[in-house]
């Protein structure tokens, strides 16, 4: 029997390639910022990692990305649904504009979203008076994680969405199933590995995001200061194994939480009988 022919070459050859660029690319960086923290030793590295100013700005980092994670998964699932179920006047250009935090530079949104937000902001000066501060706390944080995560949810549910076949809604519909029933048993059963991928793709991203945040946090020690800001600033004062130990312990902390998604991802899709590509 001849061999099936294939377009890349042997498994070695690729399988050679694909380690040697994968090292280059992501674990020779990722081993040389674990060697550089640790280069401090134990006991600075437990210096570092017991300054409550670190401990604050890495709590409001991974709590306002998850946050804003739970959020776009919700409101990204609705207006998914909205741009394959139905028809309407504009939508190509509000499926574009889904994009746009993809092609907008990351500092204009921020600067975009403080103008907006501020106290003498457009809406800001609205919502001050009635007690809702939303520039330079954590719920601008929030919402700038929302606004750069939601592309991340929306694109990776829409496909799933368009290939969902609706006769499986309208055969749980003719054996006397609700909506509630349809939405639970049968939607969102296959919509959840995407879902959980959306989610993850949009917690990564908040949790490492810097431009569109910097600017609306205010930066209020042990308040409105991000992890990635404690970076920067560690290394403007080439702290260098200061910012890599903070670096390190984002790392870890986002693979976990990552590798917690996979896990669920992969038994929903045995579940299901579908993978997420």
């Amino acid at each position: 029997m001849s061999q099936r022919s294939r377009v890349l070459p042997g498994f070695g050859l690729s399988l050679g390639f694909t380690l040697a660029y994968l090292s280059l690319i992501v674990l020779i960086p990722l081993s040389a910022v674990f060697i550089k923290s640790l280069g401090i030793g134990w006991d600075g590295l437990w210096e570092i990692l017991s300054s409550e100013r670190i401990l604050k700005s890495l709590q409001l980092s991974f709590s306002a990305a998850l946050i804003a994670a739970f959020i776009n998964v919700i409101f990204g699932l609705l207006l998914a649904w909205c741009l394959v179920r139905y028809s309407f006047p504009g939508k190509r250009i509000v499926d574009a504009l889904v994009d746009l935090p993809f092609a907008l530079p990351t500092a204009v949104a921020g600067i975009a979203l403080t103008s907006l937000y501020a106290p003498t902001g457009w809406l800001g000066q609205y919502l001050e008076p009635i007690g809702i501060k939303v520039a330079y706390t954590p719920i601008g944080i929030t919402l700038a994680l929302i606004f750069i995560g939601i592309p991340f949810v929306v694109r990776t549910v829409q496909p799933v969405l368009s290939d969902f076949e609706t006769e499986l809604e309208e055969a749980a519909s003719a054996l006397g199933a609700n909506r509630f029933q349809i939405i639970t048993k049968v939607i969102l059963p296959v919509l959840f590995p995407a879902l959980l991928t959306g989610f993850a793709l949009a917690f990564a991203r908040g949790v490492g995001e810097y431009g569109s945040v910097i600017f609306i946090a205010g930066n209020q020690p042990f308040e409105t200061e991000i992890a990635p800001l404690m970076i920067i600033s560690r290394l403007e004062e080439y702290d260098y194994a200061g910012a890599t130990t903070i670096a390190v312990v984002m790392l870890v902390i986002s693979f976990a939480i990552l590798f917690l998604i996979n896990l669920v991802q992969a038994w929903a899709s045995r579940r299901t009988g579908r993978t997420v590509k």
